[in-house]
């Protein structure tokens, strides 16, 4: 990514990205140690912290009046890097409990049909949207499931967790779905291209006095348009 591309996402070290980049750090410890049924106090406290980081980065970021384009894409990417990982391992690994491939199915499938819908829909806008509420509730839900399996929950209570998490899920699907409609519905059209000049002649001194201030803008409007295409894919798909 270039420094013009990175300066479209405002001032980065803010303390409110700081701790979502610290839930993003503390994956890794976190997914080694549950593919490993590793030490439960260390994987207790690591998830906790973790958790922690998610309710305040927000929080933080509202009461320093630091809310930065690049904290909406920072913090929705550590929630859905956390929550695929966190998945997939307690999914497949080989010890007990773990997690229905079905439930394994929805969290993944969501973000592969957000991904599909976002190579049409960045052609459109250029918005990048911050977290919905549905979102968080079912990021924070899945987190209590992935707790209770930590914990090995009663089955009763466990499945609470999975079926709660799974219906936000789906319905932070819709949230998103019919925001990203409203965003497309009320950008712009893309500009027509000029009709072509009936007598080359009268247009021959203009064309090539300003071929070069044409190329120029052309190279900026493309620019300008991939980095509004790139930061809406991002968005579609992190900002889940």
């Amino acid at each position: 990514m270039t420094t013009s591309a990175w300066s479209d996402l405002g001032r980065f070290w803010t303390a409110a990205n700081v701790l979502s980049l610290t839930r993003l750090v503390l994956v890794g410890p976190i997914v080694v140690l549950l593919w490993q049924n590793g030490p439960l106090d260390w994987l207790l406290g690591l998830t906790v912290v973790a958790i922690m980081t998610d309710w305040f980065d927000g929080r933080v970021a509202r009461w320093t009046r630091s809310v930065s384009e690049g904290g909406k894409v920072i913090d929705p990417v550590a929630d859905k890097v956390a929550a695929v990982l966190s998945v997939s391992v307690l999914t497949f690994r080989p010890a007990e409990p773990t997690l229905p491939l079905w439930f394994f199915g929805v969290v993944v499938g969501r973000d592969l049909l957000i991904l599909a819908g976002g190579s049409w829909i960045a052609r459109r806008s250029g918005k990048v949207l911050m977290s919905a509420w549905a979102g968080k509730a079912a990021s924070l839900w899945l987190a209590l499931t992935v707790l209770g399996v930590i914990l090995k929950a009663d089955p009763p209570v466990l499945n609470v967790c999975l079926w709660m998490a799974t219906g936000l899920f789906v319905f932070s699907f819709g949230v998103y779905l019919v925001r990203y409609l409203n965003a497309i519905r009320r950008s712009p059209p893309p500009p027509s291209s000029p009709a072509p000049d009936d007598d080359p002649e009268d247009g021959q001194e203009t064309d090539s006095a300003g071929s070069s201030t044409a190329q120029t803008g052309s190279r900026a409007s493309r620019s300008a348009l991939f980095r509004r295409r790139r930061r809406l894919l991002c968005s579609l798909y992190f900002c889940s």
